[in-house]
């Protein structure tokens, strides 16, 4: 179901033909390089976190991890991420196919600087057997994003 709610918000974009299923695991970084066929960077993961009790998600590049002080510069706050049995609840997709398309009302979505500095990303589609191959202007349009935000760095 969370698949299709992603696939279906593609849809609106004309970017439903991009989404691609596969027969392996891609809920991880490393799972879903292997599963596409490129660099673990261009993975484009999508990290939960809990902001003045609303949930928000943060899409960065798959070599990156959340720089803590660049965080609370950020947002005034310490990161908390969401726990593992939240997630789907809040974000309206499961660990592991969390991505910035067919979210529940509510939640807001930024986009980290590290992926700006690749032409194609492939986040995840609503599963962790699915991915989609966008643009970074595909990624902006179909993620009704808040802004850019600088808050990771490169591990």
């Amino acid at each position: 179901m969370s698949f299709e709610k992603a696939k279906e918000h593609l849809k609106k974009y004309g970017l439903e033909d991009r989404v691609k299923e596969f027969p392996v695991s891609s809920a991880t970084v490393e799972e879903a390089a292997k599963a596409v066929g490129c660099e673990e960077e261009k993975i484009a993961k999508t990290l939960s976190f809990i902001v003045d009790d609303k949930p928000i998600l943060i899409v960065v590049a798959g070599d990156c991890k959340i720089d803590n002080s660049k965080y609370k510069a950020e947002f005034h706050k310490k990161a908390k991420m969401i726990p593992f049995s939240d997630v789907e609840k809040l974000i309206g997709h499961g660990v592991g196919g969390v991505c910035p398309f067919g979210i529940n009302e509510g939640v807001t979505v930024y986009l980290d600087d590290s992926l700006k500095r690749f032409d194609i990303i492939y986040p995840a589609c609503g599963s962790s057997n699915s991915a989609v191959k966008l643009t970074i202007e595909e990624l902006e349009k179909a993620s009704n994003y808040e802004r850019w935000i600088d808050v990771c760095k490169i591990i």
